[in-house]
């Protein structure tokens, strides 16, 4: 696991949102120091109506972690209803969104890349998964516990980051140790 980094949910730094309406745990922004991001990702949790930043130039996802879910919307472009655990939508940053709960708060996992520098393949998955070399990503549990190579168990709320300075390691695999698991990885490409 050299070059790769494990992460807790609870251990991320929390940093308010301006507008009051949630706060954002940055998971990693790449690359280091830099303001202009080539890539990030973090975790959201919003607690009330209200406005997404647009971002120019930024290709989005956002899946749900835990909650009823966001109505997110503008139109003509964008009229979407993010109500499943696991399943990632995509959308360009150019656009300013107004997000709505469904219910209570909730936790989103995102991912934002430059388009003219990189882009994002996010998937979940409830079984076994080989890693492959990309520039960069993160595996998060969403449900159940999952084994690394090295024989390591992390549960629900952990994960492992890495940028493109880990190696390609061809047996970096992430099995499922229940049969209700939910993984998510984000990959950086090219």
């Amino acid at each position: 696991m050299t070059d790769r980094r494990h992460f807790t949910f609870a251990g991320l730094p929390v940093s308010p949102w301006r507008n009051g309406g949630g706060e954002t745990r940055e998971i990693i922004s790449y690359p280091p120091g830099k303001s202009d991001f080539d890539w990030r990702i973090s975790i959201a949790t919003i607690a009330q109506d209200g406005p997404f930043s647009a971002f120019g130039s930024i290709d989005r996802s956002i899946t749900l972690l835990s909650g009823e879910g966001v109505h997110l919307q503008a139109l003509p472009d964008i009229d979407h209803t993010l109500d499943t655990c696991g399943v990632p939508f995509s959308f360009s940053g150019d656009i300013a969104l107004s997000a709505r709960l469904l219910g209570g708060v909730t936790t989103d996992f995102n991912v934002m890349t430059r388009r003219t520098v990189c882009a994002a393949r996010v998937m979940t998955t409830g079984e076994t998964l080989r890693i492959s070399p990309e520039k960069g990503g993160v595996i998060y549990v969403i449900r159940g516990e999952w084994q690394l190579p090295d024989g390591t168990v992390i549960g629900a709320g952990e994960g492992i980051v890495w940028s493109d300075c880990a190696p390609y390691d061809p047996d970096f695999s992430v099995a499922g140790k229940h049969s209700d698991g939910l993984l998510l990885w984000a990959a950086i490409t090219e």
